[in-house]
């Protein structure tokens, strides 16, 4: 009985795993049973449907997310990262945001992303990765990968036909960002060229593969800086800046949201509020609300300038400016029709003391808490701190609840 079986569950077994392709391949071979009969797809498969490809996006963590970024060099470093560890455990914090992608476009860690170790642009940042997401996992802690996705010094060195280009002849043909003292730096990736969105994608669908509970898309946008009088995007096929940013993360989500990791992007805080910006550096809030899972509005109190939103100093008032843009921010996605998918919105907080904005004043436990609770206020739940130092203001967070 047992052999007859055998058979039908092989069958199953392949119609489970390999699709219509792979039973073909099953079947095309000869029955060794019966030596005289040989089975085909066009015999048995005529009206064969194959299921679609499993959707792990129903798997997701749903977390109310108040995280830190951490610099990959310290998540590499043991003490360094045990100290953050730490404050997490003690303090309201579930969630850290790690560098994989870098400003500069390098991945920073080896062996575990395929096309990063041929390409040969990974560093060595993050020597115990495994160990790394490991000790995340035990301790429950929401890991987001931050990816830089247009700003990239790195894989133009390789691919020189993914970078913007100039009408100079500058830099070698190449875009570079140019600062108000004319000294040129990073080069950035051309958001018309589909060859950069493949590359964009294969990057994150391999970091997804790791373990990350989301990823988190920075610097989705255009430079704004002085070189872009003479930057040369090729053929733009008519499209502004807005829609080809709006369609480039389309084509992102479609292919990187099936593998159940949460995509989210970081918003210009200025585009809130501002049209001229959002058209300038192609960030439309609404229109990417509609696509990520979550936005990042980026609204450092430092960042603005003096008088923004009816603010005489912002840098001077972080409760205001915190819940002035929410509340502006979530008025906009009101316009977005019932029933349609709305981004939850998690914005970056400032935890860092902005010493070359007039006037300014020490940023420390007051400020930060003075922020947070504009998002609460705001009606938000989730928001994350940023300082590029990894260097934050415990005292303006609530201790861990007891369980």
């Amino acid at each position: 009985m047992l052999k007859k079986i055998l058979p039908f569950v092989a069958l199953v077994c392949a119609l489970v795993w390999t699709g219509c392709d792979g039973i073909a391949e099953y079947w095309e071979k000869p029955n060794t049973n019966t030596p005289d009969t040989v089975l085909t797809p066009a015999t048995y498969l005529t009206h064969y449907i194959p299921a679609p490809a499993p959707d792990f996006s129903l798997y997701r963590t749903n977390i109310e997310a108040k995280g830190i970024y951490i610099t990959s060099n310290i998540a590499g470093l043991g003490g360094a990262f045990k100290e953050r560890l730490a404050m997490i455990e003690r303090t309201e914090l579930n969630t850290v945001v790690i560098d994989v992608k870098a400003d500069e476009g390098y991945i920073t860690f080896r062996g575990k992303i395929p096309l990063a170790d041929e390409l040969g642009i990974a560093v060595n940042n993050i020597p115990d990765f495994d160990g790394l997401m490991k000790t995340l996992a035990e301790r429950e802690i929401y890991t987001i990968a931050r990816l830089v996705v247009f700003k990239d010094d790195t894989i133009v060195n390789i691919r020189p036909d993914f970078a913007i280009g100039v009408t100079d002849g500058s830099n070698g043909g190449i875009y570079r960002q140019r600062d108000g003292n004319n000294i040129y730096g990073t080069a950035w990736l051309n958001p018309y060229n589909r060859d950069v969105w493949e590359y964009t994608v294969e990057l994150a669908l391999q970091i997804a593969a790791l373990g990350f509970d989301e990823i988190q898309f920075d610097y989705v946008r255009f430079p704004t800086d002085r070189t872009m009088q003479v930057a040369d995007f090729g053929d733009t096929g008519g499209l502004s800046r807005i829609e080809i940013l709006t369609e480039f993360s389309k084509y992102a989500y479609a292919r990187i949201s099936p593998t159940g990791v949460k995509l989210s992007a970081d918003i210009f805080g200025t585009v809130i509020n501002s049209a001229l910006d959002a058209s300038l550096i192609g960030q439309d809030l609404v229109e990417l609300a509609k696509i990520y899972d979550v936005v990042c509005p980026m609204v450092y109190p430092s960042h603005y300038v003096n008088g923004a939103m009816g603010i005489e100093h912002p840098d001077l008032s972080p409760y205001d400016v915190i819940y002035r843009s929410m509340a502006i921010t979530l008025a906009q996605l009101k316009t977005i029709p019932a029933g349609e998918h709305v981004a939850i919105v998690r914005p970056w907080l400032q935890d860092f003391t902005a010493t070359w904005v007039n006037p300014h004043q020490v940023y420390g436990g007051t400020q930060l808490r003075e922020q947070i609770e504009a998002c609460y206020d705001a009606g938000l739940t989730e928001w994350l701190l940023w300082n590029a130092r990894n260097e934050y203001s415990e005292e303006g967070l609530l201790p861990a609840e007891k369980e």
